[in-house]
C-alpha cells in the first residue's frame, strides 16, 4: 500500500513499481499461500531500491520468512539496533 503521504501520483506509481519488482524476486523464499501487506512510509519515496530491497529482506527475517545472514556467518555478533526504521 502506498499512501498520499508517499507523495503525489507519480511518487506513488514509481514506489509502487519498484517495491513490486523487489517483491517479486523474493516470492520464492516465502511459503506457498503467504499473504504479503507492504505499507510503503513517506521515506519509501527517496530511498533507494538497495534499502527497500533490505527493508524488504528485514521485515521477511523478523517474521521469519528468510533465514537470518547475518546470523550464518562464523563470528557474527547480531544484536538487535534500534534505527530510523525501515521505509516500507
Amino acid at each position: 500500500m502506498v499512501s498520499k503521504a508517499v507523495g503525489n501520483s507519480v511518487v506513488r506509481h514509481r514506489v509502487s513499481r519498484r517495491l513490486r519488482h523487489l517483491v517479486a524476486a523474493r516470492l520464492g523464499t516465502v511459503p506457498p499461500a503467504t499473504a504479503l501487506v507492504i505499507r510503503a512510509l513517506p521515506s519509501a519515496a527517496t530511498a533507494s531500491s538497495a534499502e527497500l530491497g533490505a527493508d524488504i529482506d528485514a521485515a521477511l527475517v523478523r517474521l521469519r520468512l528468510l533465514p537470518d545472514r547475518r546470523t550464518d556467518r562464523p563470528g557474527s555478533d547480531h544484536t538487535d539496533h534500534d534505527n530510523d526504521g525501515p521505509a516500507v
